[in-house]
């Protein structure tokens, strides 16, 4: 439940981000990543300052892996967000190559801070790393956390199915399998065709997943960065959009504009078609955010 606990001598607002769905409000969140570097920890403040003018319900932060949990990024830019722009922070959290007494560390941290919304993911395989055993699956950290935290959590989810997915009925069952666990919202990869989100809505509707769904939207701002998110997540191009990569990709100014504006398209489209919320991915860049918020400004 919401409300508001002591810590560090402070009184400090708490809330699950699973309180503000089934209330008819629309909920709007940005993704944030973790500067690798000191000096670019301080840069991050333009654009969190430009992230809260527009209110967000949260701001989930990407995992800065490797390191302790005492000195890891995502945890230090977390507090940022919560005690200095009064915006609830939801922890991204991998476990593939962490053990359960290094997940118990984390924990603690995240409780000792008031942190409470976790987003529990696997984490990306990586042949140079042995992974420890103790969680294959995002659904089994979320599991174990569930048994010994008071923490809200939330999943990933991917329209178009995970990469290493075989099949649609495979991957609902993994949602399920996350939702079963304790995962209340499921935060989706980024897609470009509105039509595979809503198939995927639907699909895990009839398999009776119920929680909310919150669409991911990714902004085009240069042609080599859509590329390097097409090859990492599978995400297929449509023909609207083709044309505009087609047509803009060595215009960077005209590419930015038309991109904003197909990300306007969609979001619009996903508003007006009931879902629960818009996820925004940044890219640290707060002028895309700004340019997406005045868009959505009166609908949402």
């Amino acid at each position: 439940m919401s409300g508001k606990i002591c810590i560090n001598g402070k009184m400090v607002k708490e809330m699950k981000i699973s309180e503000l769905y089934g209330k008819g409000k629309k909920s709007l969140s940005f993704e944030i990543f973790p500067p690798k570097k000191d000096n670019e920890l301080k840069n991050i403040d333009e654009t969190l300052s430009v992230l809260c003018e527009m209110n967000p319900d949260y701001i989930s932060v990407t995992f800065g892996a490797g390191g302790s949990a005492g000195c890891n990024r995502t945890i230090e830019l977390a507090r940022k967000i919560k005690y200095e722009y009064h915006v609830e922070p939801v922890v991204h959290l991998t476990c593939l190559y962490y053990g359960k007494t290094e997940i118990d560390e984390f924990a603690k941290i995240l409780t000792d801070e008031g942190i409470q919304n976790v987003l529990a993911l696997r984490g990306d395989k990586n042949p140079d790393i042995m992974e420890k055993g103790d969680f294959r699956h995002a659904s089994d950290l979320i599991a174990y956390m569930k048994t010994k935290d008071n923490f809200c959590f939330l999943g990933a989810c991917y329209p178009e199915g995970h990469p290493e997915s075989d099949s649609r009925v495979s991957e609902i069952r993994y949602m399920k399998a996350k939702v079963n666990a304790g995962a209340e919202v499921l935060l989706s990869q980024l897609f470009f065709d509105n039509k595979q989100f809503f198939r995927f809505l639907e699909d895990c509707r009839i398999a009776e997943i119920n929680v909310p769904v919150i669409p991911g939207i990714m902004p085009v701002i240069n042609a080599s960065q859509i590329k390097r998110m097409i090859t990492m997540c599978g995400a297929t191009f449509p023909v609207r959009f083709q044309k505009i990569i087609n047509k803009y990709e060595n215009k960077g100014e005209a590419l930015f504009d038309a991109g904003m504006s197909y990300a306007l398209s969609q979001i619009i489209d996903l508003l007006v078609s009931d879902i629960d919320g818009i996820h925004l991915y940044t890219m640290n860049n707060p002028l895309v955010a700004r340019r997406i918020c005045e868009g959505i400004r009166n609908i949402i």
